[in-house]
């Protein structure tokens, strides 16, 4: 029988919500599921914090308010956070992709998301 965890898009409003609620619907409540990007490809490939159960899905409910939340100033305000800290060699690509969210250019949050679950676990995301 497949496994089904539901996020809640309407509680999605920022990178952040998205970690806490990946985490708690699929572990349980203060559950991890990633924390960054990278973490989160991680878990998705079988890596740490993969449901027991190697059949599952991830359903997103409400996930054009998501996708909403999660576009261009949430982006901007997660690349503005990652210019700070990522390596001096990054900061010129970080800059530029940086530039193009705030002008409403380029990948999202939301987009970045959806195409690491296609990248890492296709099939598994349902977008309600």
């Amino acid at each position: 029988m497949t496994a089904t965890y539901v996020l809640d898009g309407t509680q999605i409003r920022t990178l952040e919500d998205f970690w806490r609620a990946i985490g708690e619907a699929i572990n349980g409540p203060g559950g991890y599921f990633g924390r960054n990007l990278d973490a989160f490809a991680d878990c998705l490939s079988g890596g740490f914090g993969t449901p027991d159960d190697d059949d599952y899905l991830v359903e997103w409910r409400d996930h054009r308010v998501s996708r909403e939340h999660l576009g261009h100033p949430e982006t901007t305000r997660q690349l503005e956070i990652r210019l700070t800290h990522c390596h001096p060699t990054n900061r010129p690509s970080v800059g530029a992709d940086l530039a193009a969210a705030r002008v409403g250019r380029g990948s999202t949050v939301f987009d970045r998301l959806v195409k690491i679950f296609d990248d890492r676990a296709p099939g598994v995301l349902r977008l309600r």
